[in-house]
C-alpha cells in the first residue's frame, strides 16, 4: 500500500539544549549554561535548520503545531521566540488554528517574560512544577521552590493564558502518599486545562540511576497513582493517554501527533524528525547533540544522520504510540500511515487479543483495562522478529 503523505498531519518540535541546572533525573539533551546563550545565533541557525529540512523534502504542508522544548526554552527572551515563530512563518505556512507550545520553568526571571511570550505567538504553556513542596523540589534538584511555582502559575494566568499544562512527578524521593495528593490539590486549585502526571523514573545515563534515592515501595507507588488518578477523575479531567489528562476539548494537538504517527520536523541541537517522504518512504533524521557541533553543522551542510524505517519497524513504532492512548488507534489510521494493517497482517495482534490485553471493534484496536496497566508487556510482545 502507497503511503498518502498528504493526509499526515505534520508538526515541528525545536530543542533549546540549555538548563541553569541539569536535574539528577534527566535524560534529555540538555546541557547546564557556562557563561551567556548567543540568543540571535542559536534562533538563525534554528531558521536555517528548517529552511534545509522543507527543501529536502518539499514540505508543503501546513504545520499543524509547534512545540518549544529542552532544555528550558524560556531561558530565551521574549524578543528572540517572536523572531523565532515569525521566521518559522516565513519558511512554512501554518495552520490557521496552530498550537504554539513553550515549555517553561517556574523561576521568578522566567515568569515575568509570560506576557512577552504570549505577544510573541504562543498559545499554550507547559509549566515544569513538579512539585509544590519544598523538600520535594530539593530531593529532585529543581533549583525553583513551591512558592515561586504557585507564583509562576499565577503569573501565566494573568498573562492571558487560558490554555496551559502543568507537569507533576510522583513517586519522589521520601514521597508519602498524602504529600503526593497535597500535590495535586494544589494544581486542581489552579484548574489548568491540561495536567500531566507521571511517575519519577531511573534512567541509564543520569545520576538517579546510578545513585538510587529512597522512596515508597511499588506497592506505594500504584496506590499513590490511584489515587492521584481518581482525584483527577472527580475534578472532571479525562485520562486521553498513560500521563496526560486534560478538560474537554485541551488535548495536546502536538503530542497527540506523535501518538497517532504524524510526521514531525525537529529542529535544533539533539532533535529527531520523523516525515513520510513524496517516494512513500518514512525517513528518521536526528541532528548532531552537542550544541557546539550543531552550530558546525551549519558551516559543513551537514546536520546529524538519517535513515529509512522498515515498514515492519513502522507498524511497530505506530502502535508503540497509538496504545498509550486510551481510546486506542484507527486501524485505518495505522495501515494509512505504514503500509501495513496490523489487524491481517501481524499474527502477534491475535494471540493479544486471545489473551485478552487488546481488544478491536468499530475500526479501533485499543488496550483493555488490564492491557492497559500492564502496556509496557503488550507492547514488548508487539517487537518486530528481528
Amino acid at each position: 500500500m502507497s503511503l498518502n503523505r498528504a493526509n499526515i498531519p505534520v508538526s515541528l518540535y525545536v530543542h533549546f539544549p540549555w538548563c541553569e541546572r541539569k536535574c539528577p533525573y534527566c535524560d534529555f539533551n540538555s546541557h547546564e549554561i557556562k557563561g551567556s546563550i548567543d540568543e540571535k545565533e542559536y534562533i538563525d541557525l534554528l531558521l536555517l535548520d528548517l529552511q534545509s529540512d522543507v527543501e529536502h523534502f518539499s514540505e508543503t504542508r501546513s504545520l499543524q503545531s509547534i512545540f518549544m522544548g529542552g532544555g528550558t526554552p524560556s531561558l530565551f527572551s521574549a524578543e528572540s521566540i517572536n523572531r523565532l515563530l515569525d521566521g518559522i512563518a516565513s519558511i512554512i505556512t501554518l495552520s490557521p488554528n496552530v498550537e504554539v507550545t513553550l515549555e517553561a520553568n517556574p523561576g521568578s526571571s522566567e515568569a515575568q517574560k509570560f506576557l512577552g511570550f504570549k505577544q510573541a505567538g504562543v498559545n499554550r504553556i507547559s509549566l515544569g512544577i513538579q512539585s509544590f513542596d519544598d523538600a520535594s523540589l530539593k530531593a529532585i534538584g529543581r533549583i525553583h521552590n513551591g512558592s515561586e511555582s504557585r507564583k509562576a502559575v499565577e503569573c501565566l494566568q494573568h498573562a492571558g493564558f487560558s490554555n496551559y499544562n502543568l507537569d507533576l512527578m510522583f513517586g519522589l524521593p521520601q514521597q508519602s502518599i498524602d504529600q503526593a495528593n497535597a500535590d495535586m490539590q494544589q494544581a486542581l486549585a489552579f484548574n489548568p486545562t491540561h495536567i500531566s502526571c507521571y511517575q519519577l523514573t531511573f534512567e541509564p545515563n543520569t545520576l538517579f540511576y546510578h545513585q538510587r534515592p529512597k522512596r515508597i515501595d511499588d506497592d506505594g507507588l500504584w496506590t499513590m497513582q490511584e489515587t492521584l488518578q481518581q482525584q483527577l477523575a472527580d475534578a472532571g479531567y479525562q485520562q486521553y493517554e498513560v500521563s496526560a489528562y486534560a478538560h474537554k476539548n485541551h488535548t495536546s494537538k502536538h503530542n497527540l501527533n506523535y501518538w497517532n504517527y504524524g510526521d514531525y520536523y525537529g529542529i535544533g541541537a539533539g532533535a529527531h524528525s520523523k516525515v513520510t517522504t513524496h517516494d512513500a518512504q518514512i525517513s528518521r533524521i536526528w541532528k548532531r547533540k552537542n550544541p557546539r557541533q550543531y552550530e558546525q553543522a551549519a558551516v559543513n551542510g551537514f546536520w546529524g544522520g538519517q535513515e529509512l524505517v522498515s515498514r515492519n519497524d513502522a507498524v511497530f513504532e505506530a502502535l508503540l504510540n497509538g496504545l498509550r492512548l486510551k481510546q486506542g488507534v484507527s486501524v485505518t489510521q495505522v495501515t494509512e500511515r505504514t503500509g501495513i494493517n496490523p489487524i491481517t497482517e501481524l499474527p502477534k495482534i491475535d494471540s493479544l487479543l486471545q489473551q485478552e490485553l487488546l481488544c478491536y471493534a468499530n475500526d479501533t484496536l485499543y488496550t483493555s483495562p488490564k492491557g492497559f496497566r500492564y502496556l509496557d508487556s503488550v507492547l514488548e510482545q508487539l517487537l518486530p522478529d528481528s
